[in-house]
């Protein structure tokens, strides 16, 4: 039997476990992270011709990869278990559960609308606005 969870991870540590998920979805929350490939008057590639990129380096994988994300993993009881014991991840309260999340991840979540204090209802709530697959349904 599969179950829902929401996590506080990263990117890389996300595509480490991706293989043992049944489903996932998630929404990259540093803003600095966003799409490399996005137009931006700030970038350091401005030089590159009109289409070229310059190929990756090692500094953009680990970058990469240590971006964080909130992700709504659905796998089976044996895979959320030893998520519990994966550093990397933190398991957010039950949606349903009128616990608040912890302070790190509401920091990370408040630009999107999180306020202090907010359960993981609220926060799904939030995101869902980017993301719909990460509102909590129950079915």
């Amino acid at each position: 039997m599969t179950g829902k969870r929401y996590y506080m991870t990263t990117l890389g540590d996300w595509q480490r476990h991706a293989a043992r998920f049944a489903n996932s979805h998630f929404i990259v929350l540093d803003s600095r992270a966003v799409d490399a490939d996005a137009p931006d008057a700030t970038t350091r590639h401005e030089s590159v011709g009109a289409g070229l990129k310059p190929a990756p380096t090692a500094d953009d994988a680990d970058q990469r990869d240590a971006t964080p994300i909130l992700v709504l993993i659905e796998a089976d009881e044996g895979v959320h278990l030893s998520l519990e014991d994966e550093p990397a991840f933190e398991a957010l309260p039950h949606p349903l559960a009128q616990k608040p999340i912890s302070d790190a991840a509401q920091s990370a979540l408040a630009p999107h609308g999180v306020a202090p204090g907010a359960t993981t209802f609220d926060a799904a709530e939030a995101v869902a606005r980017v993301h719909p697959l990460l509102r909590h349904q129950v079915f």
